[in-house]
């Protein structure tokens, strides 16, 4: 008879599969791009996925029958999330990737904690900046700097795309911190949020994308690889990929399921040179380091050798005082899961609020 599965391989069962599909699925969505803006304007692309994503969404809500909300004001605020976290960086995103690879592109996304933090702190007053997460935020820019490679010059095409790439991450970096400021409260198991910007990012695209780039082509006159590409942004990117991140969240907590977005580059590094054969310069990758060492010391995940050795020394002073003042408590006691950071809860909450690439 064999022996049961121990509690902890039982509990890692439960959210790493999808936590690892998660990041396949995000970090593929470059890919997706790369091949939907091969016959369609960028413009075009969002509004598929985005489309896709809808109806993906719209089809969880009517199973669970979540209500949407009725207040004027919070669809006022679902709009502005809808255009600034969804329908602004995924056309940014594929005006990016006419210019640079996918792979880049995938790095680029993952500067948006480092956009999100000052927002939050500077602007929306829900944060609080502190030396360590201001250390990380400098160590993340200067990661910036590596990826553009500023020793070498800058212009052209290449860094035009790099721009946009870059403005679409601030563009997710701003609104995770409004989200979390004027829809913190909305219920509806995080499916109204999502639900709401993909509804407003689909109108707002309805109009803006005839008037910027002509009519669509007809469906018939697209290969089924770019069709194929843009339901997958759609369906998987937004739809699928959120009830992953739902149950990460729900199985490991907000901080396990934030640490994906250290796994997006890498995934879109990898299918990018695999799949579509792009090259990447010495200091790219390298700069890609240094920008999740500095969001890991913003968001207090990697420890700076100081500020770890003062933390172990306030640990061990608390506990020293709390076996002093209650030793049979403490003998008893079990340690407390420790609480993620809010702004790595923000950043986790980008798949119910902020539909990330």
């Amino acid at each position: 008879m064999n022996a049961a599965p121990s509690p902890d391989r039982t509990h890692l069962r439960s959210w790493l599969p999808g936590y690892l599909l998660l990041a396949l699925i995000w970090g593929a969505s470059f890919l997706f791009i790369k091949v939907g803006i091969r016959e369609l304007h960028p413009l075009y692309v969002t509004l598929g996925r985005v489309v896709a994503g809808a109806v993906t969404v719209l089809a969880l809500i009517l199973v669970t029958r979540v209500r949407l909300p009725r207040d004027p004001r919070v669809w006022g605020h679902l709009a502005v999330v809808g255009m600034v976290g969804v329908a602004i960086p995924f056309t940014l995103f594929g005006y990016g990737e006419q210019r640079v690879s996918s792979v880049l592109a995938g790095i680029w996304n993952a500067t948006t904690p480092l956009v999100a933090l000052p927002v939050a702190t500077l602007v929306f007053r829900t944060e609080r900046m502190t030396a360590r997460r201001l250390t990380g935020i400098l160590v993340g820019f200067a990661g910036v700097l590596v990826v553009l490679g500023v020793w070498r010059g800058v212009g052209g095409v290449q860094l035009t795309g790099q721009l946009m790439c870059m403005a679409a991450a601030a563009c997710y970096g701003i609104a995770i911190p409004y989200q979390r400021r004027f829809l913190g409260g909305l219920g509806g198991s995080g499916l109204v949020v999502p639900a709401g910007q993909l509804i407003t990012a689909t109108v707002a695209l309805l109009v803006f994308a005839p008037l910027v780039a002509g009519a669509p082509p007809a469906p018939t006159a697209l290969s089924g690889d770019v069709i194929a590409s843009v339901l997958a942004l759609g369906a998987l990117g937004t739809g699928l990929a959120f009830v992953l991140n739902f149950r990460v969240i729900r199985f490991a907590g907000a901080t396990t399921s934030a640490s994906v977005t250290y796994l997006i580059p890498i995934v879109a590094t990898v299918i990018g040179v695999v799949n579509l054969h792009e090259h990447l310069s010495w200091y790219q990758p390298v700069g890609a380091l240094v920008i999740l060492v500095g969001v890991s010391v913003s968001q207090g995940i990697l420890r700076l050798p100081a500020a770890a050795r003062k933390s172990a020394v306030q640990q061990g002073a608390v506990a020293a005082h709390t076996a002093a003042v209650e030793p049979v408590v403490q003998a008893a006691a079990t340690p407390h899961e420790a609480q993620p950071s809010p702004i790595v809860g923000e950043v986790a909450a980008a798949a119910q609020g902020t539909v990330r690439e």
